[in-house]
């Protein structure tokens, strides 16, 4: 797996992040998670609508996209084709 990795490293420049998020209290979040969340490309989430409660608290205007154990491969093939193009991606969880 790590050659997997490597390849892609050499070959393609986007980074890809997993960001964790508060349990309970939204004001628990990181100001590194902030900073992340606010210079990405894209933010994927387990759950659309819970992530946008945070993004809008701390005024982070950036595209999600749902992303869980029940996508679909197509998505995860979406997901690489952003990456190849240089798109920078954090996936944040639901909670911790």
């Amino acid at each position: 797996m790590s050659k997997i990795i490597k390849q892609f490293e050499n070959k393609y420049s986007a980074n890809f992040y997993v960001v964790a998020t508060p349990i309970g209290n939204m004001g628990d979040i990181t100001f590194r998670a902030i900073e992340t969340l606010k210079e990405v490309d894209l933010i994927l989430c387990e759950d659309t609508r819970e992530t946008k409660k945070i993004l809008q608290k701390y005024n982070i205007n950036k595209p999600t996209m749902s992303y869980h154990t029940h996508s679909k491969l197509s998505k995860i093939d979406k997901i690489f084709k952003l990456l190849r193009e240089g798109k920078n991606i954090a996936l944040v969880s639901d909670a911790g």
